[in-house]
């Protein structure tokens, strides 16, 4: 990353008939940047990019991508981006190569064969080209489609829920592959609520209900909340829990696997709420530095859901 600022939008907000899905949202994104939008399904996530990237025009807003207008110049943004969605969106009943060559010929590529070629070549895909779309299994479909979205260089390239119904071993190659372009200049907008992969983001803005909760490097994401958490195991949790809701001092009680971790932002008052508990036999306690997942629930339960 060099520092250079590439997307800098400032007030972007859509309504939907009475309903402000994203609500007055600013962001800036150095070039070469992988930046993780994170929230609940339906916080708006996805209505975001596409307005940041000039593929969805504001109500109210403005600002510039790659250097175009977001509003004005969005056919020429839209030159320069590369956009996989959710749901596998190429001809399943199209070969490998033969995707590939449509995606070529839409975007009017010279020397159309060594373009395919590099696009195979890159991905792992060489040797499958004849194989069809549609009999790909979810980490091939992937790649293939990340394959598509790359083969005109885009400058900027955006990723919707990428990982959905993948396999872990899948997941993690496709994250090698997204930190190599990322590495060539390429900076990529990438919508999740998978926590393993929010760390994996050079940043991370937090949406719930239209509204930015918070923006930051994800390594200093859990600082600027100020949040502290303590993690107790051992058994009667479930009763545990329901004695330590609502106390004064607690925000939140949250089950992680044969733990539970209890977190506030009044580091004194929490450990004053769970401390006459710390002699309670088969319990054993220790405090911890929270992480995102403790972060995100902190800011799911302290916002207001205006959808409703």
């Amino acid at each position: 990353m060099d520092g250079e600022i590439v997307i800098d939008v400032k007030g972007l907000t859509k309504i939907y008939g009475d309903k402000k899905v994203v609500d007055n949202f600013d962001l800036k994104v150095p070039r070469g940047a992988v930046y993780g939008f994170l929230g609940p399904n339906g916080s708006g996530k996805t209505t975001t990019i596409r307005m940041v990237c000039g593929l969805l025009i504001p109500n109210a807003g403005e600002g510039t991508c790659l250097g175009w207008d977001v509003i004005t110049q969005s056919e020429e943004i839209k030159k320069k981006v590369g956009y996989m969605t959710q749901k596998f969106s190429l001809w399943e009943d199209l070969t490998i190569r033969e995707n590939l060559e449509f995606v070529a010929r839409m975007y009017e590529m010279d020397d159309l064969k060594r373009r395919v070629d590099e696009a195979l070549d890159e991905l792992g895909l060489r040797g499958r080209e004849k194989q069809l779309a549609g009999s790909l299994s979810g980490g091939w479909k992937q790649r293939l489609a990340l394959s598509a979205c790359l083969m005109h260089d885009p400058d900027l390239l955006l990723l919707d829920e990428p990982t959905a119904g993948v396999d872990p071993k899948a997941r993690r190659e496709f994250w090698d592959t997204i930190h190599e372009v990322a590495d060539r200049g390429v900076t990529i907008l990438v919508s999740t609520h998978y926590m393993d992969e929010a760390v994996q983001c050079d940043y991370i803005v937090y949406i719930a209900y239209g509204k930015k909760l918070i923006d930051a490097p994800s390594g200093e994401l859990v600082d600027q909340v100020g949040l502290h958490t303590w993690r107790v195991e051992g058994k009667g949790l479930a009763a545990l829990t329901k004695k330590l809701e609502g106390v004064a001092g607690i925000e939140h009680v949250a089950r992680f696997g044969t733990a539970l971790h209890i977190s506030g932002l009044d580091k004194d008052g929490l450990k004053n709420a769970v401390s006459p508990y710390f002699n309670k036999p088969n319990l054993s306690w220790k405090e911890k530095k929270p992480g995102l997942e403790e972060v995100f629930i902190h800011l799911m339960s302290s916002s207001e859901d205006n959808f409703q």
